[in-house]
Parts: structure tokens; sequence; C-alpha cells
């Protein structure tokens, strides 16, 4: 009978199993079937992705990001057969709103913009009658963007990574790491042990700390929290409202579960990683905010939380090798993990079996290394 102390040899280690682990997993248990998923809570995608209320948004985050949700965006429409038993996606316009205080900064994100174009603020309170006539003295919309399903894309590559041999360990959080006899060593807080050749960084918030475990430099990983609560529209009919938000992005609401409303302060709050959990000022600033530019009132908060949104010093994605061999990191997604997500699992993939990424893909290569802060890359 194997004991607990006993290793299990494996193809490849995963650790962290939110989106950017269970994408990892799916398209690395292609060439590595006997692939274990490390997560240390009691579920899959418990502090970042299971808060997440995403949509698919081309004019969102630095280029890198924006050239992966790209990449990404055949596989969301038209996931594999068996991938998930509802679709992933629904159509949702985002607007963008600019006071008088962020014409200029609303006309550089146009002229910059792919698909964005300008709108009358007219057209868009004929669409949301809630918004106050003198809020916006100018307006621009994404039509072609979608709401997605997190839960089931989550769940689907979770599917995808088993069906190929991986395994989900849950509370399996990594106490020690060590490379030995060209394999990385992984003890985890409840004595079990797993080696492998290969092991992919994919711990979120905790990245830097499982580098350090493993002996490697961290990559000044930023763990920052973002509030969100529903609120009740009153007398409107919200189901089919765009995403709002201001062109400086201090705050949006979308529609959620077709009746109600989310609304963010779009807060970025520096935290150590943590079990999220929401401030009351921050709540308070998400709905004063919101009225500014809605006349609905509030007067009950139905549900509030708090997830981790975690970028690297530059806030381009980190998906790559690490200094050391076999160490490969997919980490520091920001709020672009969810619509990133296919491409980057098909990217990180490539580059961990040393496949050629494609022509897509190549590019967004240099911008996601790694070993770009190791070298001073810093900011660009």
């Amino acid at each position: 009978m194997r004991r607990m102390s006993d290793t299990h040899r494996c193809d490849a280690i995963v650790v962290g199993a939110g989106i950017a682990g269970a994408t990892a997993a799916a398209h690395l248990a292609e060439t590595h079937p006997r692939l274990v998923l490390l997560e240390a809570e009691d579920s899959a995608g418990y502090h970042s992705t299971g808060r997440s209320a995403a949509l698919w948004i081309l004019n969102y985050g630095p280029p890198d990001a924006r050239a992966l949700s790209a990449a990404s965006r055949s596989f969301l429409e038209s996931p594999p057969a068996g991938f998930s038993a509802a679709p992933l996606t629904r159509r949702r316009a985002v607007v963008f709103l600019a006071p008088e205080s962020q014409r200029a900064h609303l006309a550089e994100m146009v002229a910059a913009g792919e698909g964005l174009e300008w709108v009358d603020p007219a057209e868009i309170r004929a669409a949301v009658p809630a918004l106050r006539p003198d809020y916006a003295v100018a307006a621009a919309i994404e039509r072609d963007a979608f709401d997605i399903d997190v839960a089931a894309l989550h769940q689907g590559f979770l599917r995808q990574a088993r069906a190929r041999g991986g395994t989900l360990a849950l509370r399996q959080r990594a106490a020690r790491i060590a490379r030995t006899g060209g394999a990385w060593r992984v003890e985890t807080g409840a004595g079990a042990v797993f080696a492998a050749p290969l092991l992919v960084n994919a711990a979120g918030a905790w990245g830097d700390a499982v580098a350090r475990l493993a002996g490697l430099a961290p990559l000044g990983l930023q763990p920052k929290r973002r509030t969100a609560l529903i609120v009740d529209p009153g007398p409107y009919d919200c189901a089919d409202w765009p995403l709002l938000n201001d062109a400086d992005h201090t705050w949006y609401v979308r529609p959620e579960a077709r009746r109600k409303l989310l609304v963010s302060p779009a807060d970025e709050t520096d935290t150590e990683p943590c079990d999220a959990q929401p401030e009351e000022l921050d709540v308070a600033i998400a709905i004063e905010r919101m009225r500014q530019a809605l006349d609905i009132p509030v007067t009950r908060v139905e549900h509030r939380w708090a997830g981790l949104r975690t970028f690297t010093p530059d806030r381009s994605l980190a998906i790559g090798a690490g200094e050391a061999e076999g160490f490969f990191w997919m980490c520091g997604q920001g709020g672009y993990g969810i619509q990133t997500a296919p491409a980057a699992g098909r990217l990180l993939a490539a580059l961990a079996t040393g496949r050629d990424p494609g022509p897509e893909l190549a590019r967004v290569v240099p911008l996601v290394d790694p070993r770009r802060f190791a070298r001073g890359g810093g900011a660009r």
C-alpha cells in the first residue's frame, strides 16, 4: 500500500487550480498525461477565479493581454464538443462614459482602440433610462464584446485536464519545493510528495511565495483587492443593458443574473495574499460613484465580496520559463485572466514543451517572458 509520504511520480506538476492553472493543466496534459494539479484550498478557483465577473473586452489591458484576448475569442465562442453544457458567452456591449474632466482621456482611448466608436450619450440613455442626462458629455462603445460564464469555462478546463489523464489534488498546499535528480520535488503540508521534471507556478497571488519555496527570485507580484456588490435596479429591467463604466475606470456596473446589477468601484488596493474581504468604505464608494451616473436608489446591498487581481510590476502577464530548468511561470493575469485563458494555456504548453506557438502567439512571447524582470526589463 502506498504511504502518504511515498513520492508520486508525475510528468508535470501545476501549482494552483484557478483559471491559470486549469488552462495550463488542460493544455499540458495533452503531452504530459500524468499531470497533477495541486490546490491549497478545499475547492479550485476559490480566491480569484470563483469571484470574477468577466467579459471579453478587446480594448482592455496592455498589448499582450489584448493579443491573448483576441487569440482566445474563437475558443470562447465555439468551444470543442463536450467542453460545456451551455454556451460560454452572451453578447453585451461595453460603454465608456466621459464627464467633462474625462473627455480628453476618452478621445485618446478611441484613437488608440480597435473597434471602439463614438456614440451619442442620448443613444445610451435610450438603452439605459437610469443614466442621468447631465453625467456624460461624451461616450464610446465597444459593441463586439460579450459576457463569459467563468464557472463553465473553469470547470471545462478542469474536465479536459482530467480526461487527458490529469489529477486534481485539493487541500495540498506546497510546503517544500526542491529540484533534485532532474526533477522538481514538491512536498505538501498534508504530507504528500510529488516529483516531476516540469513545474508550473500558477499560484496567483501566492506565485512569489511558490518561487521562494523553489529557491528562485520572485517577480514582484502585486496582489490587489477588487470589490463588488449586488443591488436591485429598482423599476428598471437591466437584463440587456451594456456594461457601463467611466473613461478613467473608477467604477463600473453590469447586469448580473438578469434582474440585478453588479457594481464595483474598480478598486485596486494593495494587499498581501489573503482571503480578500470587502471593506465598507469601498462598498460605499461603489454606490456613490454609481449613483453619480445612474438614478438608482440603493436601499440595500444584497451581496458583497472581494477578490484578488495579481499584477506583475509592468502589468503584463508572466508566461514562460523561469531561471531554473523545468520551472515555468503562469502568473500575473491581473484583470485579464479569464478572457485570455484559452490562448494563455496554449502558449504555456507550447513554451514548456519546446513547440512553436504559431505566429499569432509568437509575437506575445517577449512581452510575457518572466525573465524580463531578471534582465532588468521592469516597466515598459
